[in-house]
């Protein structure tokens, strides 16, 4: 197909169609530096794949890969004309990009506990599956009027994967002994913030296709396809009426040929892994705090590997396909959405080993979900949309907070977008600009109190405008605030989402002015040259 461009045999926006259906972005650089998403349905990921994924990385890539907020796997400044070889890599290996990017169904994601959670109805992860084949290469999958996200969850007793701001949102319910699922749709973040309207309390979970089958076909036939930023689902609720869409949802479900999930039953798991015994390392118990939770078996667990500013290398990518062989029974592995790895069904009795095995690959840093696990986009290091350089200013806030152990999630966009869910976090960040003289300065509007809750989101509001260096010190404060005054029992985003906008006014008014500015706030982190503002029209908004 890029011959066929390269001839004129094909138009400019035929060859940009073809690309972003099979998951391939151009960046803000100039040239042919490009960015491939790779989706993984549901996060889950066998070794053999992780090492495919290292191979594109060293190959095509940058010598690593960057977990996004919708459990997928990206790669960056890979050249247009190596695109299809990574592709090939990729798709021996059983992944594919296919409808990553553009107006297309996006991947599943799921809750990366099902199937092993002690708070689990059932494991959602067969469901979410089927839907992912069902529409996968569906006749209206890649051709929508604008991109459509759909989530599993319920494993964890909250809305764990924030499926209430999903296209569509599933939650695991049983009701008379019979599997379900409470469905909202035509949830959002960005500059329309919605969580979804209700569709069922309960719908039995074997009818799971049939709902997104249904939900699809009314946007696909009722979405805004002239205007590119009215275009999502959520919009369409917001013309005519939460009323009248469900009126068309279920006047539609009597149209289709009923499609009911099914799926042989589980096969039994492989005998616990008996992994080689290692020295305790530095650091294990802090690791088994903070980073390890016991499953519905009291003698297994799941570890989190956290992954500063969700990037993996070559190297930790072929070490964890060794580790998930290793010591998980399942032999796999699963991605988050807070941009980590989860290992799972790894016996109790070998933590200390696990430890020392991530150790050796540098993946056993501690704080997994702490205030220093920063979830951030990829920012204006790639993004043609993004205002700011949203990784560095994760890196510095990782850095900056690595000595507490705060449960305040923090969420970092580099525009209104919302890619790093800003909207929903604790302390929330989205990049901006704010002019000092005649010269532009790098800032964030920072957000407090949102979550993703028990049903549905609860979305941050905006609490400062706050100049990109100083955005330290405000999270700072606001840590320490919440960890004075919150009730017992309550969480520090809870405290800042009850907190009075005043005193949190008051608590940032002196860090928002900058009359005198020193050269360092000239530069964006993550930068040594001044900042510009560099957006341009974007393929993507996640």
């Amino acid at each position: 197909m890029l011959g066929k461009f390269e001839r004129g045999e094909i138009s400019a926006d035929a060859w940009k169609q073809f690309r972003l259906v099979n998951g391939v972005y151009s960046q803000r650089q100039e040239g042919d530096a490009m960015m491939v998403r790779v989706k993984i349905p549901q996060g889950v990921l066998t070794p053999a794949q992780l090492r495919a994924l290292a191979d594109v990385a060293e190959r095509y890539s940058t010598g690593r890969g960057h977990i996004t907020t919708r459990q997928n796997v990206q790669f960056h400044f890979v050249h247009l004309a190596e695109t299809d070889d990574a592709l090939r890599v990729l798709a021996d290996a059983g992944l594919t990009t296919r409808e990553a990017c553009g107006n297309s169904v996006r991947n599943v994601t799921a809750c990366p506990y099902a199937g092993a959670s002690a708070l689990e109805p059932f494991d959602s992860t067969p469901y979410a599956e089927a839907v992912t084949r069902h529409l996968l290469r569906g006749p209206l999958s890649s051709s929508l009027p604008r991109k459509f996200k759909i989530a599993f969850g319920g494993c964890c007793g909250y809305d764990c994967v924030g499926a209430s701001f999903n296209d569509i949102g599933f939650l695991a319910r049983v009701r008379d002994g019979k599997p379900g699922f409470r469905v909202t749709v035509a949830g959002g973040l960005s500059t329309l913030r919605r969580a979804g309207i209700v569709a069922h309390e309960f719908a039995p979970a074997e009818e799971a296709i049939d709902v997104c089958e249904a939900v699809v076909r009314v946007f696909n036939r009722t979405g805004d396809r002239q205007h590119r930023h009215r275009a999502r689902l959520k919009f369409v609720v917001e013309k005519v009426g939460a009323e009248e869409f469900l009126r068309q949802y279920h006047e539609e479900r009597k149209t289709l040929e009923p499609r009911p999930v099914s799926f042989a039953p589980a096969a039994a798991r492989p005998p616990l892994a008996n992994p080689r015994r290692r020295p305790p390392r530095p650091g294990f118990e802090e690791f088994a705090r903070s980073n390890v939770r016991p499953q519905r078996d009291p003698e297994l667990v799941a570890a989190t590997v956290r992954l500063p500013l969700g990037d993996l290398s070559v190297a930790q990518f072929r070490a964890l396909a060794d580790i998930a062989e290793e010591f998980s029974a399942e032999r796999e592995v699963r991605t988050t959405v807070e941009q980590n790895v989860l290992l799972r069904f790894v016996g109790r009795t070998h933590l200390v080993s696990l430890h020392a095995a991530l150790a050796d690959a540098g993946l056993a840093r501690a704080g997994a979900l702490t205030i220093s696990d920063v979830v951030s986009c990829p920012g204006a290091y790639s993004c043609r949309l993004a205002v700011t350089q949203s990784r560095g200013m994760a890196d510095a806030l990782t850095t900056a907070l690595a000595d507490r152990a705060d449960s305040l999630p923090i969420k970092i966009s580099g525009c209104p977008n919302g890619c790093g869910q800003h909207y929903v976090a604790g302390i929330g960040l989205q990049g901006s600009v704010r002019k000092v003289g005649a010269r532009p300065v790098p800032q964030y509007h920072l957000y407090v109190g949102g979550s993703f809750g028990t049903e549905h989101a609860s979305f941050g509001r905006l609490a400062a405008k706050v100049p990109a260096r100083r955005v330290p010190e405000a999270v700072r404060r606001l840590a320490d605030l919440a960890a004075r005054e919150a009730d017992p029992g309550e969480s520090a985003a809870q405290f800042l989402a009850r907190a009075a906008p005043e005193r949190i006014s008051a608590l940032l008014a002196d860090l928002e002015p900058l009359e005198n500015p020193a050269p360092e706030d000239f530069v964006d982190l993550g930068e040594q040259k001044a900042f510009e503002v560099q957006t341009s029209e974007g393929e993507c908004a996640a």
